[in-house]
């Protein structure tokens, strides 16, 4: 609402506005624009846990397949190649594993280098659990944040650098805990990241 009246009153007095007039409209169109994806991003994590999920078998193959669907137009935008290998049936919830993949292939997208981001997705067995692998060639990050990356609202760019609210990975790793997993990454400054996710062959909450 916030953002429709600046835009109308922007439309309606065009005529009659200096030029800082239209900076500062929009710049507060730009701020509401943050604050309601940011409150977005706050509702999907604070819903995390609230409710009981339903878990049960899913392809992941068909899961990480409907998120490239999604994210067609970005991927084009970005001359992205996303690849996978085989990926094994899982037990999981169908919409929060939509929100994880789509989290960390967008994150190994955005943050890209020179080159053509490329992101690829693999998963070895392990005890009783899929360790699932997602690797990038972009940025990278420094050692002494690979720990404050999950954290909410953490930002290691400024807004003009990369756009985002700071929430995707720290809904991520709330979405891994609530299948009984864990997450983390492996990374160099320049070098591209490697995120790892966990996902139990079976879990039930107590």
């Amino acid at each position: 609402m916030i953002t429709s009246f600046l835009q109308l009153l922007k439309k309606r007095y065009e005529d009659d506005l200096d030029e800082d007039a239209h900076d500062f409209i929009n710049y507060a169109v730009e701020g509401a624009k943050r604050l309601d994806m940011m409150l977005t991003d706050l509702l999907e994590f604070s819903d995390i846990g609230t409710q009981e999920s339903e878990l049960r078998y899913l392809h992941s193959e068909k899961i990480v397949e409907q998120v490239l669907s999604n994210l067609k137009t970005f991927i084009c935008d970005n001359n992205a190649d996303v690849t996978y290998d085989s990926l094994p049936v899982i037990y999981a919830n169908e919409y929060q594993m939509v929100q994880l993949f789509q989290n960390l292939i967008c994150n190994g997208i955005k943050f890209h280098g020179n080159e053509d981001p490329k992101v690829h997705i693999s998963v070895k067995k392990e005890n009783n659990e899929y360790i699932f692998a997602v690797e990038d060639n972009g940025i990278g990050i420094k050692k002494q944040h690979l720990e404050k990356i999950f954290t909410i609202f953490q930002r290691l760019h400024g807004r003009q650098q990369y756009d985002g609210s700071g929430i995707g990975l720290a809904i991520s790793q709330r979405i891994v805990q609530e299948h009984g997993g864990k997450i983390w990454a492996t990374s160099s400054l320049g070098n591209g990241s490697m995120f790892y996710f966990t996902i139990p062959f079976v879990y039930k909450k107590n």
